[in-house]
């Protein structure tokens, strides 16, 4: 294999990652023919934060766009509708299953036969219904809007990363979706999607002078508490858990830009 042919390939396994990364988050269709693998996908973690800046920039646009017609309210409403919409409400299903299963079950097993249930229980209604009022709440007394529409997806999605790294998958994986991104995920990925979120925000910063350090502290935060009851709990992670860490990473930012 000559080196330019080498380049070529790992340029277009690159930007199979890439689809394969935003197919696998939102319900855009991938344009384009993928090679799928477990490899491929693990290559695609590194991608996420992308995704979300893609999403953000969305959001952004409908939000400037609805806000021509309507009040603040119900633009932003609208916004989250067309988030569980694009998404399939993606995280916040797992936000949901694992409420419900570290709040009704008090072994690993139970909690983790909980958490695979396809029923959503009291203690997951009332968390999604809480997270989804508070983080209206939030960008309602956010300045501006955009800047936190554009910016939360992209660094929420960092924080599944740190826990894939940092800890052990805990799920029969021959039975979950989220397999293909939680056998490997290599250090060096990890500190591309670090550096991708942290030049995010340094650009973004004239808006925010502390969204650097808010960034960094809600990601952080988030990987550091919920990973430690994660450890604690089921001794690892599971899917439903690192879509969770993506809602929890959201509202700690958010809290942090509305003061």
């Amino acid at each position: 294999m000559t080196p330019g042919h080498g380049t070529a390939s790992a340029i277009q396994r690159e930007w199979q990652a890439f689809w394969l990364a935003l197919g696998f988050l939102t319900r855009i269709p991938m344009v384009m023919r993928i090679d799928y693998s477990q490899s491929l996908m693990n290559q695609s973690s590194v991608y996420f934060p992308l995704v979300g800046l893609l999403l953000g920039a969305l959001y952004a646009g409908l939000f400037s766009l609805l806000a021509l017609a309507w009040g603040p309210l119900v633009c932003l409403l609208l916004v989250l509708v067309f988030h569980l919409w694009i998404t399939g409400a993606f995280h916040e299903d797992g936000l949901a299953d694992s409420i419900d299963a570290l709040g009704g079950g008090y072994t690993v097993e139970a909690r983790l036969r909980i958490m695979k249930d396809r029923r959503v229980g009291t203690y997951g209604s009332v968390a999604l219904i809480l997270a989804l009022a508070l983080k209206a709440a939030l960008l309602m007394a956010v300045e501006p809007v955009w800047l936190a529409l554009l910016v939360t997806p992209c660094a929420a999605r960092l924080t599944p990363l740190l826990l894939m790294r940092a800890m052990v998958y805990v799920t029969d994986p021959d039975k979950s979706k989220s397999r293909p991104v939680a056998s490997s995920f290599p250090a060096v990925r990890l500190v591309i999607a670090a550096s991708f979120v942290l030049l995010v925000c340094v650009i973004l910063a004239p808006w925010h002078l502390f969204l650097v350090p808010l960034t960094v502290i809600a990601v952080g935060a988030v990987a550091l508490c919920w990973g430690l009851n994660l450890r604690h709990t089921l001794g690892g992670y599971t899917g439903d858990a690192l879509g969770a860490s993506v809602v929890f990473t959201e509202l700690i930012l958010l809290l942090g830009l509305a003061i």
